[in-house]
């Protein structure tokens, strides 16, 4: 069995089920169409899911729409912020590291992005990165603790509405992506 990473980090990971999933040759057609991106096949973490391609299907097209849409609302790069912020509070390594290197790609702050890794929620990423990770870490403590305060500093560094239900979106479906991914394996040195 791999080694499990212990630490954050912006590398590629793999991912080790603790449930066999289906193998990639095995795959049904249906299961096929649900995965909506052929490479996924190659992903024990989608083929499990792939078990319920309904299910997978509509948890796709969603992550998709949170994540994909161009349309206003919160830029790309923080989204993935907010996703990478969850991931670390909630200890999903396999979820930071894939959504650590979008908001690094896409913000062109590796630098932020790594002192996020390694410090938490709570390190120091200038005012408006700050005021996305404070959000995102309310959204994702048990219970949550996101309100009136949050939004009020989110509006205060910019943010409109349409931004600030991108933010929680993509932290809302980061907190349970994580929890179904840390339910169903863990992460694996590649």
């Amino acid at each position: 069995m791999p080694e499990t990473p212990n630490t954050f980090t912006r590398a590629q990971l793999d991912w080790q089920p603790w449930v066999e999933p289906p193998a990639e040759a095995a795959l049904t057609e249906r299961q096929r169409v649900a995965l909506l991106d052929a490479a996924r096949a190659k992903s024990a973490y989608f083929r499990l899911l792939a078990r319920d391609p309904e299910i997978l299907e509509h948890r796709t097209r969603a992550d998709w729409d949170i994540f994909r849409n161009p349309d206003a609302g919160l830029p790309r790069a923080e989204r993935e912020l907010a996703a990478t912020a969850a991931s670390r509070l909630n200890g999903c390594i396999y979820c930071a590291s894939v959504h650590a290197r979008l908001a690094a790609s896409y913000a062109k702050r590796p630098e932020d992005v790594d002192r996020l890794l390694a410090e938490g929620v709570g390190a120091s990423l200038g005012e408006r990165w700050d005021a996305i990770v404070a959000a995102a870490a309310a959204l994702s403590e048990t219970p949550p603790r996101f309100g009136a305060t949050e939004v009020a500093r989110l509006q205060a560094v910019g943010l409109d509405d349409l931004a600030i239900l991108d933010l929680v979106s993509a932290t809302a479906f980061f907190g349970w992506a994580n929890r179904l991914m840390l339910s169903l394996g863990e992460a694996a040195a590649p």
